[in-house]
């Protein structure tokens, strides 16, 4: 048991389980209101699924590499009297990524308008018009969704109805896919305009059209890379949460929450030790809070139903690689390619909807040396190569024990024309699947995103960011709303911050600079 809390210590004490991005990004938040805040996280590492390994002097990053709407960042820092720029060196990419097909086209996308037409206009002129079209799609929704609704708190159903005359005006009931299926007729393009929901473990198939706000949101914003990876944002944001007096323990496993009636009282850990609290901030997710950490604890049945009709997103395959010597090899592959397969909508369907392992992938190729070459040993490369394959929420999941190996060769021999001769140079290699994610992140299903972003699982319809269940205990994170990516789940810490009071003892410092 632990001792050292008095009675007004443990009053204004509030424990964040996770130190994913969220998670961070919450103990900031509780840190600038006077909260006394202790993060709890069972990984060596901070950072949840931004977190790294490194293997023989390769840096693998383990999860998300592309940064969008870096203001997000600039925010949180600010709030906490802090320069984000300074603590983290940031470098916009140009172009965002690359996209290549079967037929060796390819389309390079960037935040220029002009560029982007052209782009368009070498692979199909007769779409140029339809593509003006979406551009203005997609900022009608960036206004709606990103700005009117992303860091805002949505647990309240009026939040969701007062905006669905706007949503039925921009045919939010349309998919992604099916709103670019409308502005363009060349499939390649109408892959290219609806991916982006695979970020976020969306279906493009099925996601709302107002997924399209991220076209614009990359042009206003860019897209960058944080240097060391988003490791080293984690690590930044432990340096501000230690800097204001809180407590980052890592290896530490949360097992289940506690409760006094109907207050949150704290959290007892895997090893027994109890944790006083008032306040408990979970950004584990959202299925795994109420169906593990709450596990003895009766659940109002409006949590029950909305958590085992949960469509969860789609699992991954990520083969984690270092290549000798091959630096100065491949010059063509820059730092994010989007290899598509043949069949798009095929492929989605396979993945989401059948439950099935398919032959073909599509891929996802990073290679932070072209930018970062603190990712490897000199001279040498890091590859991170990551395939979208089914969860394991079905009647007959795969069995990764036996496919992962097979499901490896033949992502090597889809490699072997993107990067000629690459088993030749290999060194590192580090596999997860979807059982990876399972056991290492507590990830249900060993979805690679949570809860997928439906419209029916998106807003007031998502696990609330103030859970139902007691008073005391607040969700973010992936599973919560907004939703995933990087913008998302700091976006769910804004949130928290307008919902969570000020601690009932406000610190003498605090007192003092008011």
């Amino acid at each position: 048991m632990l001792t050292h809390f008095t009675e007004d210590s443990v009053a204004n004490h509030a424990i964040v389980i996770g130190a994913g991005l969220g998670g961070l990004a919450a103990a900031m938040q509780l840190g600038v209101k006077g909260w006394q805040v202790t993060v709890l996280d069972r990984l060596d590492r901070a950072g949840g699924r931004g977190s790294s390994i490194t293997k023989d002097g390769h840096r693998f990053d383990l999860g998300p590499t592309i940064i969008t709407a870096p203001q997000v960042f600039d925010e949180l820092w600010a709030a906490c009297g802090r320069d984000f720029r300074k603590d983290v060196d940031l470098r916009p990419l140009d172009p965002f990524y690359e996209i290549r097909w079967p037929d060796g086209s390819h389309f390079s996308a960037s935040g220029d308008t002009d560029r982007m037409i052209a782009e368009v206009n070498r692979l199909n002129p007769a779409d140029v018009k339809g593509y003006r079209r979406f551009l203005k799609d997609s900022y009608r929704r960036y206004i709606v969704g990103y700005e009117g609704m992303v860091a805002k708190p949505m647990h309240r159903i009026w939040e969701t109805i007062r905006v669905l005359p706007t949503f039925a005006w921009l045919r939010a009931d349309r998919s992604i896919f099916g709103l670019a299926k409308s502005r363009v007729r060349d499939p390649r393009l109408r892959m290219a305009l609806s991916f982006h929901p695979l970020f976020i473990g969306g279906d493009p198939l099925n996601v709302t059209s107002m997924y399209g706000l991220v076209s614009y949101l990359e042009k206003k914003y860019g897209v960058h890379y944080a240097m060391g990876g988003v490791q080293a944002m984690a690590d930044a944001m432990v340096k501000v949460i230690r800097s204001q007096g809180g407590i980052v323990r890592l290896g530490v496993e949360a097992d289940e929450i506690l409760f006094d009636g109907d207050q949150a009282a704290g959290v007892r850990l895997a090893d027994g030790t109890v944790i006083p609290a008032p306040l408990v901030i979970s950004n584990a997710d959202s299925g795994h809070t109420y169906t593990r950490l709450l596990r003895n604890r009766p659940r109002k049945v409006w949590t029950d139903r909305k958590m085992e009709s949960r469509r969860w997103s789609m699992g991954l395959f990520v083969w984690y690689f270092g290549t000798k010597g091959t630096r100065d090899m491949w010059p063509d592959l820059g730092h994010h390619t989007i290899v598509s397969a043949a069949r798009y909508e095929g492929l989605l369907k396979d993945i989401f909807i059948k439950g099935k392992l398919a032959d073909d992938m599509s891929l996802y190729i990073h290679r932070p040396t072209v930018t970062d070459p603190s990712a490897a040993p000199e001279g040498d490369d890091t590859f991170y190569v990551l395939s979208p394959v089914p969860n394991l929420d079905n009647d007959n999941p795969v069995d990764w024990a036996r496919e992962e190996p097979v499901y490896r060769e033949k992502m090597a021999r889809e490699l072997d024309r993107i990067i000629p001769g690459f088993r030749e140079h290999m060194t590192a290699s580090v596999v997860f699947t979807p059982e990876t994610f399972r056991d290492r992140y507590l990830s249900p299903f060993g979805a690679g995103f949570s809860i997928e972003p439906r419209i029916l699982q998106s807003a007031w319809f998502r696990p609330h960011n103030v859970s139902e269940e007691a008073k005391g205990l607040y969700l973010v994170g992936a599973g919560t709303h907004p939703g995933a990516g990087l913008p998302g789940v700091v976006s769910s810490a804004k949130v928290l911050a307008q919902l969570v009071p000020d601690p009932p003892y406000v610190p003498l410092l605090r007192m003092a600079a008011e």
